[in-house]
């Protein structure tokens, strides 16, 4: 029996998740030399995506929401990038890297995978041995964040040359490559974040402009970086910021709504005065969830136009690895609270 550390999801918090009583750190043992089922895998984990949505999957599960609940007292699931250390599935041979489909890969170092969820929940994914790409990137700019930033800018927002795009979180997982390919249609592109490092970098990677969100009005800032108004808003915090944004905007402007991280872990939240501007605007407001069958559509064309982007040099990619299963509860605190710098990863082990 070989020693497998597991992430548990325990209980739901009321508001940000608590180390030890929402989530926890648990050792298990499992068999990796068993017979295998037709159709099993055993996987090796070797990096872990923490996301803000996995938020709203703490929950009652009775509690209807876009996303099932973790299970109580269960590992908790997320994106991963693994690798098949033993197989009876003609899908998966020895050796290959398998993605861990959004919400369904496992959250610890070892995983007996059943066939009928092996076929639902993981793709062989051997593109890192061959573009030579950091693996952690397989769970960031080529997985579920950045197919949201593609498909949330090029379907919703419907950007035209020369319009204002506006990002909020704009130096996270998903803001950055929604900028980054603003630019590259030929946006004015202005973006958010919340430290000053964090809008060094916004500039460095081609933005327009960009502010501190904590330290100076986002009213006075959008008004001097957005002098023409905002005619696309990708919206990631909600609250106070999209207040704001409904100001500036232009008539029918689009605002692309992927995220509320500030409204996950508040008991009290924030009303949207003047949600009429809506209507006198005539804006298009579009939630949208990346793993609905319409967007996943678009997973190959993302895929293969991403990865030439990042060969070539046209997109930039930053990100925050904990080293360590057993940092993954504070990592995603972190993602929470907002200390991340870019996309945040756990890194298990080597390939």
């Amino acid at each position: 029996m070989t020693s497998n550390t597991q992430v548990i999801y325990v209980k739901p918090p009321k508001e940000y998740p608590i180390i030890g009583e929402t989530m926890k750190i648990a050792k298990s043992t499992i068999d990796l030399d068993c017979a295998l089922s037709q159709g099993d895998i055993i996987i090796k984990n070797l990096v872990l995506s923490v996301d803000p949505y996995m938020r709203g999957r703490m929950r009652d599960p009775s509690i209807e929401s876009y996303a099932p609940a973790f299970e109580f007292n269960s590992v908790m699931t997320g994106d991963t990038m693994s690798v098949v250390i033993k197989s009876n599935n003609p899908k998966f041979k020895q050796g290959d890297l398998v993605y861990g489909k959004t919400g369904l890969g496992y959250f610890e170092e070892y995983s007996h995978v059943k066939g009928a969820y092996a076929d639902i929940g993981y793709v062989v994914r051997n593109d890192p041995k061959t573009t030579g790409l950091p693996l952690t990137y397989y769970v960031g700019v080529l997985g579920m964040p950045g197919l949201t930033a593609y498909v949330g800018l090029q379907k919703y927002g419907k950007p035209k040359k020369g319009e204002t795009l506006y990002v909020s979180a704009a130096s996270g997982a998903v803001g950055q490559i929604v900028g980054q390919i603003g630019k590259a249609l030929g946006l004015h592109v202005v973006g958010s974040a919340g430290s000053d490092e964090k809008v060094a970098y916004l500039k460095e990677l081609g933005f327009d402009g960009a502010f501190n969100y904590k330290t100076q009005s986002i009213d006075e800032k959008l008004k001097e970086l957005c002098p023409k108004g905002i005619d696309i808003y990708y919206e990631s915090v909600g609250g106070e910021m999209l207040e704001h944004v409904l100001n500036h905007a232009n008539n029918f402007g689009r605002i692309v709504v992927c995220g509320m991280i500030s409204q996950y872990n508040t008991s009290n939240p924030y009303p949207i005065r003047n949600i009429i501007y809506v209507l006198t605007k005539r804006l298009t407001m579009s939630g949208f969830i990346v793993m609905d069958k319409e967007n996943i559509a678009y997973e190959e064309e993302f895929m293969r136009t991403c990865t030439q982007w990042l060969l070539e040099g046209k997109i930039k990619y930053r990100e925050t690895v904990a080293e360590g299963i057993e940092n993954t509860p504070q990592a995603l605190l972190d993602v929470l609270k907002g200390k991340n710098f870019g996309k945040q990863v756990v890194k298990i082990a080597d390939l």
